[in-house]
């Protein structure tokens, strides 16, 4: 019994929003809400904020829950009705589902948001406002408090002219669901907020369209073409876990949300931390042996990627602690059984007769699954995107094996040897990638153009708003994966032509 209590206990902490928040504090971000907030407050609203379709609050109980302001960890917060992920009530919030653990705000009037944030500075005048009418509600002592408004405005104008400069910031990216740009936040360590910005990016679609190819095309396309099947298995996996455990993200208030761009999805597990761990332990052990370096480096460089990119999201306030730490374990787990399998699967892949058609049913079908098993948001359409490049890259290594190119190199030339960089070197592969890429990105904007309002007229849907139309799933799928499957046949067929063709190879 104690064990378990000890366990549970151990569950709780790691999953506590406000373990984020003192993590953000610690790194120089700080919020700026309208109110502290209690562990109560948050551990109340956190089992009740998902991600889409939650119940509306009305007006009239909202006013109840406008901002106030009190005493706390020098965190200042928003509140507002709580609205919880299940079945929609009426058109308007199928419409405009409200983000995952974000609370949207409750003292909207007209329209207009009152807090900081609203106007690109600290916009504090509305909640001077909301201050003086609270402090006359409970005895006009907000002129006496220490924590007022006011003070904060003197304390964030003094750490302005401090050692530490502070500098007001807006989310990275909007919600790509809801459209919601996110509250003002400050940061104190400017260094720290770079490098956990490239952290987190080290798992979103720029880096993917990059990075991948750049393997492919100047280092080792067996490498690459196995390390998208891992990652095509990895993030699958993680995205479907996160819509059958459908936990929240950590609660805001009291965590600072620094990115906003995938607020809207559910938290456990973090597929940033499952690619964070695969990409690069899958990369060092598929090229340790193939090529020479150093086991120190490779495995050094390697961690480093992955505590990055894991750190970065509990910086950024998108996951708990927990949902890190078990993103980093089930991606393990899933390396472990793919990794002495990708010699059958790949080996597949290029030989068998009947790949191309098992492919596309393959992919097509684990698409239709996910599906299933949820109501529409981002990762959804992040899902039959992966498939999609994974089923293209698939198909593309069987054409070209039928074909005779990028024919793999044999036993005899092996261990590769890295090459002595040069001016030439350098640019010639900056050149291969910037071309490639380009080839890449007008075919992902053609296929845009043509394949969604096409489908959208095959399914009947209206194609005037694409956000609207692309949650039906009869369009959301074939569309990501008619895109991105030709965006990854593209990678490893048509660009290595391409290169061939201009003696870019």
């Amino acid at each position: 019994m104690e064990k378990s209590s000890r366990v549970v206990e151990l569950y709780h902490y790691l999953q506590d929003p406000h373990l984020v928040a003192r993590f953000q504090r610690f790194c120089g971000v700080h919020g700026t809400f309208s109110r502290p907030v209690s562990s109560k407050e948050t551990d109340g609203t956190h089992s009740h904020n998902n991600g889409a379709c939650h119940h509306h609050v009305p007006a009239e109980n909202e006013s109840g829950n406008s901002a106030v302001i009190g005493a706390g960890e020098g965190e200042m917060v928003q509140t507002a009705g709580v609205r919880k992920r299940g079945a929609r009530s009426t058109a308007e919030e199928r419409e405009n589902p409200p983000q995952n653990g974000a609370l949207v705000s409750a003292a909207t009037a007209g329209g207009e948001r009152v807090g900081a944030g609203a106007t690109g500075g600290h916009s504090l005048a509305g909640a001077h406002s909301l201050a003086g009418a609270t402090a006359g509600a409970t005895g006009g002592h907000s002129g006496a408090r220490p924590d007022s408004l006011e003070d904060r405005e003197r304390d964030l104008s003094s750490e302005d002219q401090g050692p530490l400069v502070s500098s007001t910031l807006k989310p990275l990216r909007k919600n790509s669901l809801t459209g919601d740009a996110g509250q003002e936040f400050l940061i104190q360590n400017r260094f720290l907020f770079y490098m956990f910005t490239l952290g987190t990016e080290l798992g979103n679609e720029l880096f993917y369209i990059t990075f991948f190819p750049f393997v492919m095309w100047n280092m080792d396309a067996f490498v690459s073409r196995r390390l998208i099947i891992v990652w095509v298995w990895v993030m699958y996996l993680g995205q479907c876990t996160k819509d059958v455990i459908r936990w929240a993200r950590p609660a805001s208030p009291p965590v600072v949300k620094v990115e906003m761009f995938y607020n809207s999805e559910y938290s456990m597990p973090s597929t940033h931390a499952m690619s964070g761990t695969a990409i690069p332990f899958s990369l060092f052990f598929m090229t340790y042996g193939r090529w020479e370096y150093p086991f120190t480096l490779g495995f050094s460089l390697a961690l480093c990627w992955c505590l990055l990119v894991c750190v970065s999201r509990i910086y950024m306030g998108m996951h708990s602690v927990l949902d890190v730490i078990v993103g980093v374990l089930y991606s393990s787990l899933i390396l472990l059984v793919f990794l002495p399998a990708l010699d059958l699967i790949d080996d597949f892949n290029l030989t068998c007769r009947y790949a191309p058609l098992l492919i596309i049913s393959l992919h097509l079908g684990l698409g239709l699954f996910s599906f299933n098993l949820d109501t529409w948001s981002t990762s959804r359409g992040d899902t039959a995107q992966i498939l999609g490049t994974g089923a293209g890259v698939a198909l593309a290594s069987h054409v070209n094996q039928l074909l005779g190119l990028l024919p793999d190199p044999g036993p005899e030339q092996l261990p590769f040897t890295m090459p002595a960089l040069s001016p030439g070197l350098v640019g010639l592969a900056l050149l291969r990638l910037v071309l490639g890429v380009l080839v890449l990105m007008a075919t992902r904007a053609l296929m845009k153009a043509v394949t969604i309002p096409l489908v959208c007229r095959v399914f009947g849907v209206p194609s005037g708003d694409v956000r609207k139309a692309r949650q039906h799933m009869e369009v959301e799928l074939p569309y990501r994966y008619i895109v991105y499957g030709t965006v990854g046949f593209n990678v490893l067929f048509l660009v290595p032509f391409l290169f061939s063709y201009i003696q870019l190879s």
